[in-house]
């Protein structure tokens, strides 16, 4: 028999179910757990196996999830089969045998089952050993609905089904994940023999098992003891229990790597975080895509961060937005941002930068120590060094057609309220006057206003309401 390592790991993941309970029109198996379709974490699982194939057999709402499995960028080839009409397990394994390969192992997965780790599989495939049926197992309280491990002594003989399973096979407290590992030629010939004699009429995949005991192929269990790996999703509450369980399991990885967490029930991962040493997050902060946070980096409360880069020491106070989403944000060292602050895609801080409240950037430069602390918008803007941008002032950068570009050199003083029509350019050093409109580049140095001239009416006596 050829070695493990080099035996070809090929899965097939079940996901033709319709999960009326969700009561949704998407398919169950595109709920999303941590911000990912449920079968998608499936496939990520897969991919750390470094399987050679996964074949995925859809059939309720295939028009949409098949789409996803065959989009680009995913790390392992998939294949899609459809199972209808849909008769049962038994009857979605059979439709993928076709394109499955008689030299290697099949690991059998389920769509809407995200959690289930890749040493926990790997586990598995090596009890299999290229020679035997293994079940993942694990023992629960109450097995309702669950089909039952029967054993002779340490070997499994057989797998009943619930609705088929006699009083004492009931009593039985450890049940089949639904997760398989199984030599392909064997898997293929004991398909071809399953029935539909059983309470439902479906073909059961786990009959399967008594076929392999008939043959003299050995079955054997991994038995785990975490419920969260072979947890699947039935319904909205389901699926909102299985996230809060998720979450928390992640931020306690977190803790356990230093991060410090406020309340680690109050914390939503929804991509990937790397984190340096010492940094703090504060309570109901989201974080999505790629987020990396430098070393001391402070969140406050209520923050949304999404694809953004935060360097060390940069404080993000609560209630501020980032989404840097394919541009990405970048935030420099000991940056302030916030309180309800929005970073849009391309806003590019440097060290020391301030943006303060209701202030929004997007697709803009800001170099070391420029500031913009209140009520202002930064749009398609390269500023210097030192600058400040006065509350209620904004680049003006859509012309109703074309996006054009502002420029403020170093050391530049924006006043409150101003507009700065682009394309346009502030010399270095220029001050701006409260309330003007630019709509001509000035020169370095230059004291620029651009206002009405103030009128003033002495005595002036405001109008008054007319009586009834």
């Amino acid at each position: 028999m050829t070695p493990l390592f080099q035996l070809p790991i090929d899965v097939v993941v079940m996901a033709a179910g319709k999960g009326t309970r969700m009561k949704s029109r998407l398919p169950k198996v595109l709920q999303r757990l941590a911000g990912v379709p449920l079968v998608q974490h499936v496939l990520n699982t897969a991919a750390q196996l470094n399987a050679r194939s996964a074949v995925v057999i859809t059939g309720h709402g295939a028009d949409q999830v098949e789409p996803l499995l065959l989009a680009p960028g995913q790390a392992l080839a998939v294949q899609c089969v459809r199972q209808e009409p849909q008769l049962g397990t038994g009857h979605a394994v059979q439709q993928a045998v076709p394109a499955l390969a008689d030299d290697g192992v099949v690991v059998v997965l389920s769509g809407d089952v995200p959690l289930t780790q890749a040493d926990t599989l790997q586990a598995l495939i090596a009890q299999c050993g290229g020679k035997q049926l293994a079940l993942l197992t694990i023992d629960f309280a109450d097995p309702t609905g669950y089909g039952r491990i029967v054993r002779e002594g340490t070997q499994v003989q057989a797998i009943v089904e619930h609705k088929d399973a006699s009083e004492a096979q009931r009593q039985i407290q450890e049940v089949y994940s639904g997760i398989m590992a199984v030599p392909a030629h064997f898997l293929k010939g004991w398909l071809g023999r399953i029935d539909n004699q059983n309470a439902q009429g479906e073909y059961y995949l786990t009959d399967v098992v008594k076929l392999a005991v008939a043959d003299g192929v050995p079955v054997v269990a991994h038995k785990i003891t975490d419920p969260l790996q072979v947890a699947g999703v039935n319904s909205p509450v389901q699926l909102a229990e299985l996230e809060r369980a998720h979450q928390l399991r992640q931020a306690h990885q977190y803790m356990e790597q230093g991060v410090r967490l406020k309340d680690p029930a109050r914390f939503d991962l929804r991509g990937q975080l790397d984190c340096a040493q010492d940094v703090e997050i504060d309570v109901n902060c989201i974080f999505e895509g790629q987020v990396s946070l430098g070393e001391g980096v402070k969140i406050g409360a209520n923050c949304i961060i999404a694809n953004c880069t935060i360097e060390a020491g940069a404080v993000i106070h609560p209630f501020t937005h980032i989404d840097g989403e394919k541009l990405g944000v970048s935030v420099g060292e000991g940056a302030l941002i916030g309180p309800f602050a929005r970073l849009r895609p391309g806003a590019q801080l440097g060290a020391q930068v301030h943006i303060g409240n209701f202030v929004e950037v997007k697709n803009s430069t800001m170099a070391a120590g420029a500031k913009a602390n209140h009520l202002a918008y930064l749009g398609d803007a390269t500023v210097g060094e030192r600058v400040n941008f006065g509350a209620g002032s904004i680049t003006a950068n859509y012309d109703g057609a074309n996006k054009h570009r502002t420029v403020i050199e170093a050391d530049v003083h924006i006043g409150s309220n101003c507009v700065l029509v682009a394309p346009v350019t502030i010399g270095a050093g220029g001050t701006v006057g409260g309330g003007s409109t630019i709509t001509k580049s000035t020169e370095p140095g230059a004291l620029s206003v651009a206002r009405g001239k103030q009128v003033s009416i002495a005595n002036w006596q405001r109008p008054e309401k007319t009586p009834k």
